[in-house]
Formats: C-alpha cells, structure tokens, sequence
C-alpha cells in the first residue's frame, strides 16, 4: 500500500494516508513531484495517464508525476518512479523550483499538491508501464509550449504552470 504524506501550507509533515484514499473531492494537501526528462536535443518526454488513474485520467502530462513516502527525499521519490513508470533509471535529477497547487478535474476530483518541480537529461527509449502510461513521445520543448497554449485541455494543468516556469527559469535557452 501506498502512503502520501499530508502536510500543512508550511510543508510541516501531519500524517500519512494511503494514495486510494486521499484523492476525492476534498483531498488534503500532501506532497508530491513533477519530473520533465529531456533528451540532447530539447525534446520533452511526455506521457499519456491511463484512463484507470483516479485523478485526470486520460491527458497528456510531463514525463512523470508522483508522491514521495515517508522518509523519501523528493529526488529518490523521482528517480523510483521514473524507473517503475517508464523503466528509465541512472538519472541525475535536479530540483529547480518549489511549486504549489490545487487543481479540480472534470470529475470533481481534486489534486492538492506541494509539488516541487524536477528535471533531468538522457537520451532514452521508455519501457513504459502500462498500468501507470497509457503513451508516450518526445515532442521538441518549443512545440510543446506551444502546443499547451492551443490545446490546454489536453493536458494536465500543473505541467502547463510548470512548463511555464521552467520556460521564465531559461532552463533550455528558450
């Protein structure tokens, strides 16, 4: 089973939940991540959810998303996923800003997340997961903030703020 960490507006630790409980239309605020993997050429790895995930089933996201454990430093917590999602692993993964939000999907169900965001760089071919990604590409980072402008609800909402956070950051000179 696993667990979320709750946490205050502080980031401060109140308890744990198991993840099938804690998304509903009230979620608590628990901790998680977003992870952008890049290759050499400034191509985003974006990923598909499946239709089985309780929250935003179906849209296009950033590479990977997901919930540190207790104990587990948020950049460990990345690189697990990242390996159990899309069977990449030996990434350097760096934070490169903190981020928050709170986000309804057409469900009514809500993510409530401090949610730092995550990069890396490695040319790789995924393996994916089919319980976790339903697809996958890379698409060219410029194509893909273009992209999330003219077809926003395609994708999940925190990966269209983070993208543009990390566009203001200059992460990729442009």
């Amino acid at each position: 089973m696993e667990l979320v960490v709750l946490v205050d507006d502080q980031n401060n630790e109140l308890g744990t939940r198991p993840k099938d409980d804690v998304h509903s239309n009230h979620t608590p605020l628990h901790r998680g991540f977003s992870l952008f993997l890049f290759n050499n050429k400034h191509e985003l790895l974006i990923t598909r959810r499946t239709h089985t995930k309780k929250t935003f089933p179906g849209v296009w996201t950033n590479t990977v998303c997901g919930h540190p454990g207790p104990g587990e430093q948020v950049i460990d917590a990345a690189r697990r996923r990242l390996k159990e999602e899309m069977g990449v692993g030996g990434v350097d993964v760096k934070e490169v800003s903190p981020y928050r939000y709170k986000f309804t999907d057409i469900h009514g169900i809500v993510e409530n997340e401090i949610c730092p965001i995550l990069i890396t760089f490695a040319d790789v071919k995924p393996k994916i997961n089919e319980r976790e990604v339903a697809g996958w590409k890379w698409i060219p980072w410029k194509d893909f903030l273009t992209e999330i402008q003219l077809n926003p609800s395609s994708y999940s909402p925190w990966s269209i703020e983070e993208a543009e956070i990390i566009k203001r950051l200059n992460l990729l000179n442009g």
